[in-house]
């Protein structure tokens, strides 16, 4: 019998967190991974309930998945939305309902602060993902399309 749990993440899941980042990274191609940096971040971010907050499922008392969401401020959305930052399950585990426990717990934590929206970003090849958010209840903004540009000399901390 596969048990699995899902806990808002505090900072004694650090490490686990931070090794299921990397998994999350390499299985992205996501590139930069510095274990100090991703913790300290990941520790701001746990430290912080005004920036976001993180979830970490365990199957059968091993960590199996995570999901990261920050708030933001919008005025076109009329308050603060959540945006999904980081949602990864490992492939062993997936099937299980991790990913639809993990979400339903970020969605309801954002219902509860007054959240008026949650999003996300997509790989535009990821067809399972695409999947699985749609059978959630996501869609496509229709007319806009993410942008961005990285500011150089940002402070990290």
């Amino acid at each position: 019998m596969n048990l699995h749990s899902i806990h808002r993440a505090t900072t004694d899941d650090l490490t686990a967190l931070t090794g299921l980042v990397e998994e999350y990274w390499r299985f992205e191609d996501i590139s930069g991974f510095g274990q100090a940096l991703i913790e300290t971040q990941l520790e701001r971010l746990l430290c912080s309930t005004q920036l976001g907050a993180a979830w970490i499922a365990t199957r059968n008392g091993a960590p199996a998945g995570y999901l990261l969401a920050v708030y933001v401020f919008s005025l076109e959305h009329r308050g603060l939305t959540a945006e999904i930052d980081e949602l990864y399950v490992r492939p062993a585990a997936r099937g299980a309902g991790i990913g639809s426990g993990l979400l339903k717990q970020a969605e309801a934590a954002a219902a509860e602060i007054g959240c008026t929206s949650i999003s996300l970003q997509l790989g535009r090849s990821n067809e399972a993902g695409r999947a699985f958010y749609r059978r959630h209840g996501y869609a496509p903004r229709s007319e806009f399309e993410l942008l961005e540009k990285a500011i150089t000399g940002a402070r990290s901390a």
